[in-house]
């Protein structure tokens, strides 16, 4: 076989920002209340009611920034109903997901607490759809201002003295759709205007996000671009790996045919097309690359597990999905000259979930796995790796066999995610590793022998990371066998 994978070690390609590997938790189904937020009289153990083993699970993967309150909800999100003592918080409707009254507990100094917990960065995300400039304005000074105003005296009169750190802030959400139905250049507007009040007070710098495009609406960064490139230091992307219909039917999450494999590993690798012509687009503008491209919704998007809330976007989670988070991140890394964060969607009970909970059970996704096992590229060098490997050829799809990216520590190790996409067949190849000393070698590996395997509240170590063994040293040369449909992670010394 010809397959060969080039790793140039002494060759750095920038850093890979360690937001690529963000998440993102908005107020929809089971994500905050049960997920996360249990309320502190809760007989699940939680620390001022945020739920303890979702709390210990997430920090295993070292989450750089968390993405809140949404999503659609952010745009109908009103930040004031949320703050003060809980009995006295406004009940609201959550229009967009599910129609459920939610009580506002879970609010501002809730969601600042659990990135304290976390050891995050928060990413909030304003209300340009019904909100007010005014309200995002004061928002902004509840959270961040230490002197003397009524936004400051609020808050500590709610119990929170020193102002937070606040970084990232995105000023509205898919504002194309359910964040107002908007044409690019109203909302470039309307992005212009409402920025301006979101203020840096005192030594806090806050990072402001547009809103972009959703999938290859390349018009709408067009606009974008050319209207508020320096007001903004970020500009988002949203797109969803669905390989069915988004309205018609977007295809089981467990009970999928191998056309479906195919088309969502193809799917999956279309993002990378994505960035590159949105990426283009933005360097017409922005040429030294100061603007961040900021995916900050993305992940498979399945039909709901049957019997469950059609609005709460519940799916199960499986080896399918693994691949998928794999691939996904490996080209975030390849893009890191542009790409600067990234939430996937969404952090617990939601679409492509990191955790799944049952009451007081909880179970860890194969995408989990992903995420723990590839923390190790979070703000690495990126290396420059050549692939030159088999295609599948599956019905009218083709893709490469393998996905792979490689980046080096601060402590000197090399690290090189590997991605089988053939559920049938091993990848086989020759790894060259130039301008490296290699000493030691060892992997990880996350496979499974069934294509939807998956956890279950029965089963919830059935697909769990192991160690790989299918290499062969042979001086600068590693002889891969990569069992099919796996995730793989080599640490490298020199």
């Amino acid at each position: 076989m010809g397959n060969k994978v080039i790793i140039n070690g002494d060759v750095t390609q920038g850093i890979i920002n360690k937001n690529i590997y963000g998440h993102f938790a908005e107020h929809l189904g089971r994500c905050i209340y049960e997920g996360i937020w249990v309320g502190e009289d809760s007989p699940i153990p939680n620390t001022k009611g945020i739920r303890n083993d979702v709390l210990k699970a997430l920090k295993e993967v070292n989450i750089p920034v968390l993405r809140w309150p949404g999503g659609c909800f952010a745009d109908e999100y009103h930040w004031k109903d949320g703050v003060g003592p809980h009995e006295d918080r406004k009940r609201m409707v959550n229009t967009h997901w599910g129609g459920v009254v939610e009580n506002n507990h879970f609010g501002t100094h809730e969601f600042m607490l659990l990135c304290e917990l976390l050891e995050t960065e928060p990413y909030i995300c304003g209300n340009v759809g019904s909100g007010t400039v005014q309200e995002m304005s004061e928002w902004v000074e509840y959270m961040t201002f230490n002197g003397e105003s009524p936004m400051a005296k609020w808050r500590e009169e709610n119990g929170q003295e020193e102002s937070w750190a606040l970084k990232y802030f995105g000023v509205g959400n898919e504002n194309w759709g359910c964040g107002g139905n908007m044409r690019p250049e109203y909302y470039a507007d309307l992005y212009r205007r409402f920025q301006t009040y979101v203020r840096n007070y005192g030594d806090n710098k806050i990072y402001k996000i547009a809103g972009g495009a959703n999938v290859d609406d390349y018009n709408w960064t067009e606009v974008l671009m050319r209207e508020a490139a320096p007001l903004m230091d970020g500009l988002s992307l949203h797109y969803y790996t669905v390989p069915g219909d988004f309205w018609l039917g977007k295809g089981s999450a467990t009970n999928f045919t191998e056309d479906e494999w195919a088309i969502t590993m193809q799917k999956a690798l279309h993002i990378d097309t994505l960035i590159t012509k949105h990426g283009t687009i933005m360097d017409n503008y922005d040429p030294e690359k100061r603007v961040g491209m900021i995916v900050d919704e993305w992940g498979t998007w399945f039909d709901v597990e049957p019997g469950t809330n059609p609005g709460f976007l519940y799916q199960q989670n499986t080896i399918r999905d693994a691949l998928v988070a794999g691939i996904s991140l490996n080209i975030f890394n390849d893009h890191c000259d542009r790409v600067q964060m990234a939430n996937i969607a969404q952090t617990v009970n939601v679409l492509q979930a990191m955790v799944l909970t049952d009451n007081d059970k909880m179970i860890l996704t194969p995408t989990y796995h992903v995420f723990e096992m590839y923390k190790v590229h979070q703000d690495a060098e990126k290396l420059a790796i050549d692939i030159d490997v088999d295609s599948i050829q599956s019905g009218d799809y083709s893709f490469p066999q393998v996905s792979a990216s490689a980046s080096k520590a601060k402590d000197g190790s090399i690290n090189i995610s590997l991605c089988n996409l053939d559920k049938d067949k091993e990848a086989a190849f020759d790894m060259d590793l130039r301008g490296i000393n290699l000493k030691e070698v060892s992997g990880r590996i996350l496979s499974a022998n069934e294509m939807n395997a998956r956890n279950t509240f029965e089963e919830p170590e059935n697909v769990k990371p192991g160690e790989f063994t299918g290499f062969e040293a042979k001086r600068n040369v590693l002889d891969i066998k990569l069992p099919p449909m796996s995730v793989v992670v080599l640490n490298i010394t020199e």
